[in-house]
C-alpha cells in the first residue's frame, strides 16, 4: 500500500479539503534526472543473472525475478524508490515522495509469514510539510499450494507524519493476496483494508479498501514487464472509488557485484474523476533482493 499521506492507496488528510495555500511550481528538477541517470547507469554497468541458475534463485522454484515481483515469495528485500507526481487533477503542481519498503520473512512453527513495511519521505508536496509521512505494515501468513500461494494477516496504518505530513489516524483490517504462476507469467491479486479506529478526532476517518492486480511477464535476460503498482481504492466514508489508476513497469534483475538487485520504471494515469487525485506518476525503484538456500530449495 501507498503512503497515507496524499498518495496512492489511501485518501488526503483533512486539512488538503480546505482552502488551499499558494502552490509551489516544481518542475523536474536536478533530484529526477539525477535519480534516472544512476538508475540506467547501474543497470548499464551491472553483470546479468546468470540465466541457467535464475530458476533456483528464487523461493519456490520461481526465477528471481519473477519472485522479486511477488508480494507472497519469502524473499527478504529493501527497496529505495522515488515516486514521483507530475499532477494533480484541478491543481497545476506536482509532488514528490521517497519511499523505503523492506520485506522479512519469518516462521513461527510450522507457518511462514511475511513481515512488510512501508516508509514514505515527503520532499515536495503542493499541501504538506516535507518530513516523515504515515507507515504502513503488514504480516502475511503465506500458504503454498500446487496452482501458487495465498496469504492472509493484519495491515495497519501507522500515524507517523503527525498533523503535518499524514492522516494523524491509527488504522487496522484484514489483507489477503494469492498469486498464480504459468512459466514466465505470474498473475494475481492483492487486498488490504484499513478502518481507523482511533486519533485526532478533528480529522476525517480513514476506511478504506485497496485492491492491487498482479501481472508479470518475463521477457529473457532479465527483463520483465508488467502492470505497475496499481491500487484501486473504495473510500467507505464517501462510498465511491476515489482510485482508478492504469499503468506499466518495466523492470531488469540484474547483480551489483554478487548483490542480486531489480531496478524498475512504472507510469501510471489514474481515471477516477476526483479533485486532488494523483494523475500521473513516475516511480523509479532500485529493489535489493536477499534471497536464501532453504527459501529456494523449499519455497518457505
Amino acid at each position: 500500500m501507498a503512503p497515507a499521506a496524499g498518495a496512492r492507496g489511501l485518501p488526503l488528510p483533512a486539512a488538503d479539503t480546505t482552502p488551499l495555500p499558494q502552490l509551489r511550481s516544481m518542475k523536474p528538477t536536478i533530484l529526477h534526472c539525477a535519480v534516472l541517470t544512476c538508475f540506467a547507469c547501474a543497470a548499464a554497468a551491472a553483470e546479468p543473472a546468470p540465466a541457467e541458475n535464475a530458476a533456483e534463485s528464487g523461493p519456490g522454484g520461481q526465477s528471481l525475478g519473477q519472485a522479486a515481483e511477488d508480494p507472497t515469495a519469502s524473499l527478504m528485500s529493501v527497496q529505495l524508490a522515488d515516486w514521483y507526481t507530475l499532477g494533480y487533477r484541478g491543481l497545476d503542481d506536482d509532488a514528490n515522495t521517497f519511499v523505503v519498503r523492506s520485506a522479512i520473512p519469518f516462521q513461527t512453527g510450522s507457518l511462514s509469514h511475511i513481515f512488510r513495511i512501508t516508509v514514505p519521505f515527503i520532499t515536495d508536496h503542493p499541501i504538506l510539510d516535507a518530513g516523515l509521512s504515515d507507515i504502513t505494515v503488514f504480516d502475511l501468513m503465506v500458504f503454498n499450494e500446487g496452482w501458487g500461494r495465498w496469504g492472509i494477516g493484519p495491515v495497519a496504518l501507522l500515524p507517523a507524519g503527525g498533523s503535518h505530513h499524514g492522516a494523524e489516524k491509527w488504522g487496522a483490517g484484514p489483507a489477503i493476496g494469492f498469486t498464480a504462476r504459468s512459466g514466465k507469467t505470474l498473475w494475481g491479486a492483492f487486498n488490504q483494508n484499513i478502518f481507523s479506529f482511533a486519533g485526532d478526532d478533528a480529522r476525517a476517518d480513514v476506511n478504506v479498501s485497496v485492491l492491487q492486480p498482479i501481472l508479470s511477464r518475463g521477457l529473457g535476460h532479465g527483463w520483465s514487464m508488467g502492470t505497475s503498482e496499481m491500487n484501486f481504492t473504495y473510500d467507505w466514508e464517501s462510498d465511491r472509488w476515489v482510485s482508478l489508476p492504469l499503468g506499466i513497469k518495466v523492470a531488469k534483475m540484474t547483480k551489483l557485484g554478487k548483490q542480486p538487485v531489480q531496478f524498475s520504471l512504472q507510469y501510471e494515469h489514474d481515471f477516477a474523476d476526483e479533485p486532488g487525485v494523483a494523475e500521473d506518476t513516475l516511480r523509479f525503484t532500485a529493489k535489493f533482493l536477499f534471497p536464501t538456500k532453504s527459501a529456494a530449495k523449499t519455497g518457505k
